[in-house]
């Protein structure tokens, strides 16, 4: 059977003669969308033997299609298939191939359903393997910011506002921060996971069908929840597509400005982290560079993933119900996305787990910029009774002589500081350290080590019990 030929049976009596190639090219979907032959296959099979149940279809045609489409997939992924753009797109082209395997039963699969059903389908169960494999590569990833953590519970480090150096850290709070962001990341996974957890198989055209079909049978089959509740709806939705492109552009905003940190963290200036060759490049005229080029390239990727959301929600804002052509546009912004974020999450795991953390300079670091400023406040408050408004003046004064004198806060005299406030006392020194400082730090999720160990506890928990 020669395509040209194939293209009309398919398309119906109406049209006499093949495309233009114009309409061809802009028309075939089949380069991209041959990415959907496992979820289509898988679909057709489990529609068939729905239709054998319900005697729709015979049981002997079911098998002769199941066997036809059996024999497609192993020819797909021996590379032996041969696409044609002529069939425009994957449906078309395993119909087509179907058909020349075993003859007229293969036109009793297309019964009670239709390419758009078809490809809600596909497309739908494609989007939901995704989202679990973006859900196991972020639980990779936030294990590895629990072990670092866990390692570095007591790790001081400066804690910034503004890139400006605030109070003492430990660089296990700071990677738990990131557990927090990344376990927003997996909830929002999950959540799409159940929101999608529908079949639209059954929906057909746009308005159901009148055949007897069994649409639980095959949400059942195909591990969904449930068939989907309104046919216009099933064949229109295309939410679950913007819902993933959404989490991976919130998910590969976190994974940027983590790649921010790594690039500022392994500068000289910095000195906090080391990347391994690994993960950096050096340059091509100065030998001494090392660069983090794998930070960033995630960081930049972050732009091509957020252009793939506002791509396909303007694409889907002015569509009318149900199906349009436009929904085409659909699938390469989402399969390039998600190659681009599991690409991002898994380099980003690496270099978490790869990176040589500089303690000393994080410490001397910690201690710059008087980061304990608030801490001679606080005791002001709490020992010597004095409301905080005043006490934060009595620091800036403080400050002020420190900076006058080239000294951090825990070297200056303690007659200097009573000169200040004649409240001040001895026992100030005990909280003006960076240790004294993040130790004291113990209020429910801060800095304080035994509180960042308590909240890796509690995480490792949770993600144990697939929460």
């Amino acid at each position: 059977m020669s395509e040209n030929k194939a293209s009309n049976q398919m398309w119906g009596g109406r049209f006499a003669s093949g495309p233009a190639a114009i309409m061809e090219a802009i028309n075939a979907s089949i380069s991209f969308d041959k990415k959907l032959y496992t979820q289509d296959i898988r679909g057709s099979i489990a529609h068939s033997e729905m239709l054998a149940q319900t005697g729709i279809i015979s049981a002997e045609d079911q098998k002769k299609i199941a066997e036809g489409l059996n024999t497609i997939l192993s020819e797909i992924e021996a590379g032996t298939f041969e696409f044609s753009a002529r069939l425009e797109d994957i449906h078309m082209n395993i119909e087509a191939r179907l058909a020349d395997l075993i003859g007229p039963s293969a036109g009793r699969l297309h019964t009670a359903r239709s390419r758009n059903d078809q490809v809600a389908l596909d497309f739908r169960l494609w989007v939901k393997e995704e989202l679990q494999r973006t859900a196991n590569a972020l639980v990779g990833l936030i294990e590895a910011f629990l072990d670092r953590a866990e390692e570095h519970a007591a790790t001081v480090m400066p804690g910034f506002t503004h890139l400006q150096t605030a109070q003492p850290v430990t660089f296990g709070h700071h990677c738990m921060a990131y557990v927090e962001m990344f376990a927003r990341d997996l909830s929002r996974v999950r959540d799409a996971i159940r929101r999608m957890d529908e079949s639209p198989l059954g929906a057909a055209a746009l308005a159901g069908t009148g055949f007897p079909i069994d649409r639980q049978m095959t949400a059942k089959a195909l591990g969904f929840r449930e068939p989907t509740r309104n046919s216009i709806d099933s064949v229109s939705d295309r939410d679950y597509a913007l819902e993933f492109l959404s989490t991976a552009a919130i998910c590969a905003t976190h994974l940027s400005r983590l790649a921010e940190e790594i690039v500022i963290w392994s500068t000289p200036q910095f000195g906090f982290i080391r990347l391994s060759d690994q993960f950096s490049t050096g340059s091509s005229i100065m030998p001494q560079k090392k660069n983090p080029d794998a930070a960033e390239l995630v960081r930049a990727k972050t732009g091509r993933v957020n252009g793939h959301l506002i791509g396909l929600l303007t694409v889907m804002k002015g569509l009318p119900l149900a199906y349009s052509k436009d929904m085409q546009e659909d699938k390469e912004a989402v399969f390039d996305a998600a190659e681009t974020l599991d690409l991002m999450v898994a380099a980003m795991t690496g270099m978490v787990r790869d990176m040589t953390i500089n303690t000393a300079a994080m410490k001397k670091a910690a201690g710059s910029g008087y980061s304990t400023a608030t801490d001679l406040a606080d005791w002001l408050v709490r020992e010597a009774g004095l409301p905080f408004r005043e006490a934060h003046h009595v620091t800036g004064r403080a400050v002020a002589l420190a900076e006058e004198k080239k000294l951090p806060l825990e070297r200056l005299a303690l007659t200097d500081l009573q000169a200040i406030d004649s409240r001040i006392n001895d026992s100030i020194f005990d909280v003006l350290s960076v240790n004294a400082s993040v130790k004291s730090r113990s209020s429910f999720g801060g800095t304080a080590p035994q509180e960042v160990r308590r909240q890796t506890r509690y995480w490792r928990k949770r993600l144990k019990q697939g929460a």
